[in-house]
């Protein structure tokens, strides 16, 4: 097989064209290509509006030695192409008593969870919220009519906090192994479109990553996995420095010498119990701040310079700065064509998120605005100082608009910027990039409130800088009509509980994993994290286990 890079192309170019031009850098006609799949498509707009996309494609010939063809070839750009990295490894040595449980079904403990199943581990997956079809309609309910099910909403239930988001699958994870790949691979397998597998930013939205979530699922129980939902773990059963259990909200007790914690960054109550069970845990930093809103057609503009592009997708962007106190400001989990929705997982306390649909073809662009943040602001010591500063800013949100989610323009947000803030107050904008009456797209009940006591002074100082240096790049970026909601208190986990060289804790047998316990970032880096972590255990551990380890009480 031989790979081709940099073969650029107009958008809305056939497929024709595509053999064409990799038959031109082999020199060979293109009749001669018996195969070409594309490996890598990205968008190329930095002559814009000449916007080109970039492909990768791998190559089969008919009837020539491809050996030969690359010897005699000089083109950079040309060469073998690479083997398939991933590899599972068999079945260790070790007698597991009981099966491994797995607390969580988000990306992380559904992934480790797959790969236990496929290779006939018989894992237990406890998760505290509903199905996906079940909690769907949970979260739906929420969003109409404000009833809040404290253990089955955005945050929790089958596939995690990334069931309600933009689905994005691309992640920052050196993949040395082949994990990022595979992880691609069994979304595919599992309903996700093709091209997830080689657009450099792909993403699935909600609608179709809930699909994936149940097929999944489907999966691990034909293996002999078996979900368990509404199965919230309220305790662990230690015994001489290692686990030997877990117990159920509903009393149920199961044993077993492995439990990997795939809980999630929204799992407070669960963070407390590992606290209290002396499990080690550290504060981490994290960052916050608000969604904000423009049209969509604002962001084509900026990055195509065509409001409507035709064969091109609605445009994204990655944004970054450093205040002059040294703090990070940076673009979050943009939603192109999505909606901010109402992700709050407490009574009384009130977070927001950005989702889009697989066609993201909503009106508007959407992407949380965070500063970073450290244990330093959170006002006190100890590892779970981060999730105490976390719920005072949701308790301010969650008043702001009586439970509503609040709305601000930016331009009100600004005043008073004066006092230590950086909006330059007398500059004049000659041009208004976003209409008067721009609204904003938002899944919940909303309204227009006073954000600017939401968050600490320091930060909210650097929130205005950051959206000024942003509007230098993308005009507009920070015209007086954008729409800021908030509160954006969930970007990553405030905690991390440390785990050695083999995986686990200081705890033996217990493995902390994904987001929640602070080794990942997002769908794919929780998901490959999850891979990690069972192949960890299938080097181990013998497939032929004890039996399921369920003690009634």
């Amino acid at each position: 097989m031989i790979q081709i890079r940099q073969l650029k192309l107009r958008p809305g170019h056939t497929a024709r064209e595509l053999k064409e031009k990799a038959a031109k850098a082999l020199h060979v006609p293109p009749e001669e290509i018996a195969y070409l799949g594309v490996v890598r498509q990205s968008i190329d707009a930095r002559k814009k509006p000449d916007v080109r996309l970039i492909y990768t494609v791998n190559v089969r010939l008919a009837g020539r030695k491809e050996k030969q063809l690359l010897a005699k070839c000089h083109d950079p750009d040309v060469g073998a192409a690479p083997e398939n990295r991933y590899h599972f490894p068999g079945s260790g040595r070790e007698i597991l008593h009981g099966r491994p449980v797995i607390v969580g079904t988000g990306p992380a403990g559904l992934f480790c969870g797959y790969l236990l199943s496929q290779a006939g581990y018989r894992p237990l997956l406890l998760e505290r919220g509903e199905d996906v079809e079940s909690r769907t309609k949970r979260v739906q309910e929420f969003w109409e009519k404000g009833v809040l099910c404290p253990d089955s909403n955005v945050q929790f239930g089958e596939g995690g906090a990334g069931t309600f988001s933009d689905g994005k699958l691309n992640t920052l994870v050196k993949d040395r192994d082949g994990r990022n790949g595979e992880v691609l691979r069994i979304f595919v397998e599992n309903g996700a479109p093709e091209s997830i597998r080689y657009e450099s930013r792909p993403h699935v939205g909600t609608d179709v990553l809930s699909r994936v979530v149940k097929n999944m699922r489907k999966k691990i129980l034909s293996w002999g996995g078996e979900v368990r939902f509404g199965t919230k773990v309220t305790d662990l059963l230690l015994q001489d420095g290692r686990v030997c259990g877990v117990c159920c909200e509903n009393g149920e007790r199961i044993e077993t010498d492995v439990v990997v914690l795939a809980i999630g960054h929204s799992a407070r109550d669960t963070f407390f119990m590992l606290h209290e069970k002396g499990i080690p845990m550290e504060a981490k930093a994290f960052a916050v701040g608000f969604r904000v809103e423009h049209p969509q057609e604002l962001i084509n503009l900026s990055q195509y310079a065509d409001k409507n592009p035709k064969h091109l997708p609605p445009a994204s962007y990655k944004l970054t700065a450093k205040t002059a106190e040294g703090r990070g400001v940076y673009s979050f989990c943009m939603c192109p064509g999505g909606y901010v929705v109402n992700a709050s997982s407490e009574e009384g306390r009130l977070a927001v998120n950005g989702m889009s649909y697989s066609g993201r073809d909503g009106k508007n662009a959407n992407s949380a605005i965070v500063v970073s943040v450290t244990p330093e602001d959170y006002g006190a010591e100890g590892p779970l100082s981060g999730i105490a500063f976390q719920r005072k800013l949701e308790e301010k949100a969650f008043r702001a608009a009586g439970g509503a989610v609040p709305v601000q323009r930016y331009a009100d947000y600004a005043q008073e910027a004066g006092q230590g803030g950086s909006r330059d107050a007398g500059r004049e904008k000659k041009e208004r990039f976003v209409p008067e009456d721009f609204s904003p797209a938002i899944k919940g009940a909303w309204q227009f409130a006073d954000l600017r006591d939401i968050l600490p002074p320091s930060v909210r100082r650097a929130f205005l800088q950051g959206m000024e240096a942003f509007d230098r790049i993308i005009p507009g970026f920070a015209d007086d009509a954008v729409c800021l909601s908030g509160v954006e208190s969930r970007t990553s986990s405030p905690v991390r509980i440390p785990r050695d060289e083999s995986f686990q804790s200081q705890i033996r047998g217990l493995y902390p994993c994904g987001e929640g316990a602070g080794y990942a970032g997002g769908i794919t880096s929780a998901a490959m994290d999850g891979m990690r972590i069972a192949e960890v255990l299938a080097a181990r551990y013998e497939t032929s286990g004890g039996n399921d380890g369920t003690v009634s009480e």
